[in-house]
């Protein structure tokens, strides 16, 4: 069952196809899928960091033509699905429309003009921070964008908690809908949390503080701010749909990547 559920999650949230999936998975592997999803993020973030290293250093394209390669390898690695739902939910609740009739918004194949314009915001903070981030030095840039890929992903696991309804009786946000454990994702999260208080730490005594402090507290602004968009989601149109997860996953990572690139050089 764990093997089912890494499959799935590596399916649905990357461009990698893992196996065949011969039948409609049920909610116990869409579950675990969801559980698997940080860790997902984990291998995204490294090969998006890895880009970035390289085009930043070996190749020397400097840190902004580095940024906008590692957000393009992302959106690539994952078929822009995230931003595609970023774009319906911005579009969906822009309408200011009743659930019923916003859920019909997000799902028409065309982006309006709000979704438009919340894609490319998003694109270019997403950039912006990364490139001040890898212009800081120290490693900053391709620890930020790890775990912002992270923490996106995290959110995704978060919103599959028990309790949060599904806004449509079909589609992937009634199959996972629910089928996470709450003790899952806040074990993640405490693991996350120690992982970036460790790099800093380590940072700071071999290399005299480069990380800075502000890279666990990147996700759990970036974890908050996902919250809240969840929160207003659910209000708004009854519950979860793919949609909401890909733009709180784009949220997240956003926040971040902002909060990580802040303050002093190293």
């Amino acid at each position: 069952m764990r093997g089912n559920g890494l499959r799935l999650s590596v399916t649905l949230l990357t461009v990698f196809p893992i196996g065949r999936q011969g039948t409609a998975p049920d909610r116990r592997t869409a579950g675990a899928a969801m559980a698997w999803a940080p860790g997902v993020g984990l291998l995204l973030g490294v090969i998006a960091a890895a880009v970035l290293l390289t085009a930043a250093h070996p190749l020397g394209l400097g840190p902004l033509t580095a940024a906008v390669l590692a957000v393009a390898a992302l959106a690539l690695l994952t078929r822009g699905l995230h931003l595609d739902g970023l774009a319906d939910l911005a579009d969906g609740l822009g309408s200011g429309r009743p659930a019923g009739a916003a859920l019909d918004i997000m799902r028409r194949s065309d982006i309006g003009p709000l979704g438009t314009v919340t894609v490319v915001l998003t694109l270019l903070i997403q950039v912006a921070a990364l490139s001040q981030a890898e212009s800081s030095g120290g490693g900053r840039g391709p620890a930020a964008l790890i775990a912002a890929v992270i923490t996106g992903r995290l959110a995704i696991t978060w919103a599959c908690r028990r309790g949060v309804p599904a806004a449509r009786p079909d589609g992937l946000g009634a199959l996972v809908a629910g089928t996470v454990r709450s003790a899952i994702p806040a074990a993640i999260t405490l693991g996350t949390l120690a992982a970036a208080a460790a790099a800093v730490v380590i940072s700071a005594v071999v290399l005299g503080e480069p990380l800075g402090w502000t890279l666990p507290l990147a996700v759990a602004v970036g974890l908050a701010a996902a919250f809240g968009l969840e929160r207003h989601a659910v209000r708004r149109l009854g519950g979860i749909t793919g949609d909401v997860l890909g733009a709180l996953a784009e949220v997240a990572a956003t926040v971040v990547l902002v909060v990580a690139a802040a303050g002093p050089r190293a």
